[in-house]
């Protein structure tokens, strides 16, 4: 088994201190965790600072993950809070002895921008990304014109792009989804 395929072997790697390990799974998880905060409504620069503080708790705990299979999941609720504690750092509540009830009501946080939900739903985003990555060239080129463009091109244009018969680009879609429903499933996602 490679490292780059298994979580909880890149983390056990990252705890005997391999740097290499340590860039891999920085790697992996870096457009997951700067999600978190992007999807708060953090800027730039703060989701960079979360990014940094999500870093540095992992590299403080690394010893203490009883459970590095699941390294993704405390990655992105360790995110979720240093999001919070982001914002309140940039955002300091003033004092509620103001008049307007609807300025008082402007001022607290509304913790729901980051429900559960979306957060499962960007893990389950990162799990097919991950997955896409471990398909042939073929079906990731392919998937990635049909499910990750704005605008996907037609059957037409990807037989004309690839010189296939138009009419095989639906089942070649359907295999290629295939593998990668296979790859999701040994990866437990």
């Amino acid at each position: 088994m490679r490292i780059d395929d298994d979580d909880a072997a890149l983390v056990k790697a990252c705890q005997r201190g391999d740097a290499t390990a340590w860039e891999t799974l920085v790697r992996r998880y870096q457009r997951l965790i700067y999600t978190i905060p992007r999807r708060i409504g953090l800027g730039d620069d703060d989701a960079a600072e979360v990014f940094q503080r999500v870093c540095v708790a992992l590299l403080e705990n690394l010893s203490k993950i009883e459970q590095p299979e699941r390294i993704g999941a405390w990655l992105a609720t360790t995110a979720r809070r240093e999001s919070w504690r982001q914002v309140r750092r940039i955002r300091p509540s003033e004092s509620l002895d103001q008049d307007d009830e609807q300025s008082q009501a402007m001022q607290i946080p509304d913790t729901s921008l980051l429900p559960d939900e979306l957060l499962e739903r960007i893990e389950r985003q990162h799990a097919v990304r991950r997955a896409l990555e471990q398909l042939d060239d073929w079906c990731r080129t392919l998937l990635t014109l049909l499910f990750y463009r704005p605008d996907p091109p037609s059957y037409s244009d990807i037989a004309n792009q690839f010189g296939i018969p138009e009419g095989s680009i639906g089942p070649t879609r359907a295999r290629c989804l295939q593998k990668l429903r296979r790859v999701l499933e040994g990866s437990g996602a």
